[in-house]
């Protein structure tokens, strides 16, 4: 059987930690920053953590 190839769209988008935590960056912290307050953009920064089902899948796609 052929090695599984992992998905690059994922690949840029996702990191696994060597825990094995899943992380992605925040939406809606590109533009449009003056309407937002100072609190939400200093959130958008920080990487958040993706649990359950979904970090599963992320996991096995990219082949960790």
């Amino acid at each position: 059987m052929t090695k599984q190839k992992t998905k690059k769209s994922l690949a840029k988008r996702f990191r696994v930690t060597p825990s094995g935590k899943v992380l992605h960056q925040s939406a809606f912290g590109r533009h449009l920053k003056k309407s937002k307050s100072k609190t939400q953009k200093g959130k958008y920064k920080k990487p958040k953590e993706i649990t359950g089902t979904m970090a599963k899948k992320i996991k096995k796609v990219l082949g960790k």
